[in-house]
């Protein structure tokens, strides 16, 4: 089933050059950039994105490294496209994540870990809500469908 997903590339990514390669890595898997920005993350949207650790003793840290720098926010589109991104990115804890994933290959972070990325369907619907105005997000139709998929795939 054709999915979109909320990514975003966290400031230790943009602090280590690393945005362009880690872009190219889910664009080379087939994955398509419907909608992509560079946001300066505040209190308000960082408490929303994070409730579920707001009461945890990390959130002031995790917050501070979340606004040291703009983040790059991309809705990334493809058939599965929130479990292929969650693959791709590998454990959270880039210490145990495997080598191959984006945090196996360039992170021994817990918190800075190069990525965020949706974890359910309705993760991703209410992340994307929260990063993007519905006109931000465009609708590719089939280009570059039949290069990407079988026929029976879309």
């Amino acid at each position: 089933m054709l999915e979109k997903t909320l990514v975003l590339l966290k400031p230790c990514t943009f602090e280590r050059g690393l945005i362009g390669e880690i872009i190219n890595r889910f664009e080379k898997k087939g994955l398509r950039i419907a909608g992509m920005k560079m946001l300066q993350l505040d209190d308000e949207i960082l408490a929303e994105h994070y409730a579920h650790l707001v009461g945890k003793p990390f959130f002031g840290i995790l917050k501070e490294s979340m606004m040291r720098t703009p983040v790059v926010a991309m809705c990334l589109e493809g058939v599965d496209a929130i479990s292929v991104v969650r693959t791709m990115t590998g454990s959270t804890n880039g210490r145990n994540a495997d080598p191959g994933t984006i945090r196996g290959d360039y992170c021994m972070s817990n918190q800075q870990n190069i990525v965020h990325a949706s974890d359910s369907p309705e993760s991703a619907q209410a992340e994307l809500n929260r990063f993007f105005r519905p006109e931000e997000i465009f609708d590719l139709g089939s280009l570059n469908m039949p290069r990407l998929y079988a026929l029976d795939e879309v």
